[in-house]
């Protein structure tokens, strides 16, 4: 790895962090009836998506680097299926995913950013499987945020900066100095 990729797995992590964060205050908003909620039969609510993307983490983050990421033991068409599972539960499960996947991630080092590891059979360095999941993971937080927002409708507080605040928002940030990290300062 090159100097300039020295960065990347604490760079990922934070995002992988800032992701779940939405996650978690779209969960914390919701009450039980609001996580189950479905525009129709075919669609997905937030309690589908919280046990799909906690399955997927499950499957691809459990003895990384030693097996392959699709566990024989997933049961991804499951993880579609309407559930009844209780608030208390669905948070159970949701931290089971991401704690999952940072027990993975924490202890690797650059050097095993080139190593190989199989999704489905397909190789993948790991820098690779990583990017996979941070495309993965936010197009369903993305879907949970649109839920949340249609559930609570004129109830929603913005996640990030709102509507019409922009020019607010910028003139506060730059009227400090510049920093050298991002996500610093919450989920804005």
């Amino acid at each position: 790895m090159e100097k300039s990729d020295s960065n990347y797995l604490k760079s990922s992590i934070k995002l992988f962090q800032y992701y779940k964060s939405l996650g978690d205050t779209v969960i914390d908003r919701l009450d039980e009836q609001g996580l189950h909620w479905q525009y129709n039969q075919e669609s997905n609510s937030v309690a589908i998506i919280i046990q799909h993307i906690s399955g997927n983490s499950l499957s691809r983050w459990s003895d990384f680097l030693k097996s392959d990421g699709e566990k024989e033991s997933r049961d991804r068409d499951a993880e579609f299926e309407e559930t009844t599972m209780t608030k208390p539960e669905l948070t159970t499960l949701w931290n089971k995913g991401w704690q999952c996947l940072f027990e993975a991630l924490n202890p690797l080092s650059e050097d095993d950013l080139t190593k190989r590891v199989y999704i489905r059979n397909e190789g993948h360095t790991v820098l690779e499987a990583i990017n996979r999941q941070l495309a993965h993971l936010p197009y369903h937080v993305g879907q949970m945020v649109f839920l949340g927002r249609m559930i609570t409708s004129e109830n929603w507080t913005s996640l990030t900066i709102p509507k019409g605040e922009s020019k607010s928002f910028n003139k506060d940030k730059f009227s400090t100095d510049k920093k050298d990290q991002f996500f610093t300062d919450g989920i804005k």
